[in-house]
């Protein structure tokens, strides 16, 4: 028994340790060269897409200072999202998009009730009282997904094989060229990076609202 038990810790042992993951560091700036936050990252294998697993999360849309926090949220389908209203100031949060359409108005310290999401899309999300307020949904089955924060890198640990690695961010102006790279992940490999630039419409979020309201 003894010598058998010896004999198995010998194979396991001699098995070869479970390759480690790529590292990408993706970079994203702007036409200026600034760094660019708030883009979302995708990578998807090119042998199929398949859908990302995992039980479903619920997150949480602050409204406070008359600003949705956060700017941009990723969502898996399944996901609920609820709005909660932090503010002095009533606040009428819709939204139009095929993927989801729906409307709360939330007294201050009101929450909405659960919403479920289950198409993937661009969910943009408004303030029909305050119109400088806005959000986005992302809502992916894509099996890597990351977000750049204010330095513009992004990082995603992918397995080795193909991937189609897309930059997404709400700002980018309409008909700009699609900006999807592929990327050849290899196992144990030193870290790899890609680069993004976007061309992007100003930031309307400082506006001044038209109408300060207390409605």
């Amino acid at each position: 028994m003894t010598r058998c038990l010896a004999l198995m810790v010998g194979l396991v042992g001699s098995l070869p340790a479970p390759a480690a993951p790529a590292e990408l560091d993706v970079h994203i700036a702007d036409a200026r060269g600034a760094p660019v936050a708030d883009a979302v990252v995708t990578a998807v294998p090119r042998a199929g897409s398949p859908a990302a697993a995992g039980q479903s999360r619920l997150h949480v849309i602050d409204q406070k200072n008359e600003t949705f926090i956060p700017y941009i949220e990723v969502f898996r389908p399944g996901d609920r999202v609820i709005f909660h209203n932090s503010d002095t100031t009533r606040h009428h949060a819709y939204s139009f998009a095929p993927a989801r359409q729906f409307e709360f108005v939330l007294a201050p310290g009101e929450s909405s009730a659960p919403l479920q999401l289950d198409q993937v899309g661009v969910i943009a999300v408004g303030c029909n009282i305050h119109d400088q307020m806005i959000t986005y949904f992302f809502v992916t089955d894509a099996p890597f997904v990351a977000r750049s924060g204010s330095d513009g890198r992004a990082h995603v640990d992918l397995p080795a094989g193909s991937f189609d690695v897309r930059v997404w961010h709400p700002r980018q102006r309409p008909g700009s060229p699609d900006n999807t790279q592929t990327f050849a992940a290899a196992a144990d490999s030193m870290p790899a990076d890609l680069h993004y630039t976007l061309s992007l419409l100003p930031d309307q979020r400082g506006s001044p609202d038209r109408e300060r309201s207390t409605y």
